[in-house]
C-alpha cells in the first residue's frame, strides 16, 4: 500500500543564512516563521508564502546531521517550481532585483513561467498554469 504523502519542504543548505532568509523575505516575499537561535548569527531559518515552506541551514549543523552532504557543493542542480498567480506581475516585480536565467515564456506544455537564482544559486522558476491565466 503506498504512503500517504502530505506535505514538502524544501531543505536547503545556505552559505549565509541571514543572506538566504533577507532574499527571501524582502525579495520574494516569505514571512519568517522561525531562527535559530532567536538573534543573530542564525544557522536555521523557517520561511513561508502561501502554501510553500522552505527551511535554509548553514552547512556545520547540516553536514552535523547528515553526514553525506559533508562533500558536496551547495547550490547545483535543485529546481525550487512554484506555482504562482499572475505571473506577469511577478516576472515584472522581479527582473531588475534577481538574476533571471530563463526568460518568461509561454511553455509547449501549456505553463507560462521563468526562472532565476537565488543567493546560493538554486534555481526557482516561477510557472502559472493556462488554467490560472
Amino acid at each position: 500500500m503506498p504512503h500517504l504523502l502530505n506535505k514538502l519542504t524544501p531543505n536547503l543548505i545556505v552559505s549565509d543564512v541571514e543572506r538566504s532568509l533577507a532574499f527571501y523575505r524582502d525579495v520574494l516575499g516569505f514571512q519568517v516563521d522561525a531562527t535559530v537561535p532567536d538573534a543573530r548569527p542564525y544557522v536555521f531559518a523557517s520561511l513561508r508564502s502561501g502554501g510553500v515552506e522552505i527551511f535554509l541551514n548553514a552547512p556545520e549543523p547540516a553536514v552535523a546531521e547528515y553526514p553525506a552532504f559533508k562533500e558536496q557543493p551547495i547550490g547545483g542542480t535543485l529546481t525550487l517550481f512554484i506555482d504562482v498567480t499572475n505571473i506577469a506581475d511577478a516576472h515584472n516585480s522581479l527582473r531588475d532585483r534577481v538574476r533571471i536565467v530563463m526568460p518568461l515564456e509561454k511553455k509547449w506544455y501549456g505553463v507560462t513561467e521563468f526562472a532565476f537564482e537565488d543567493p546560493d544559486v538554486y534555481l526557482i522558476t516561477f510557472a502559472e498554469r493556462e488554467s490560472q491565466a
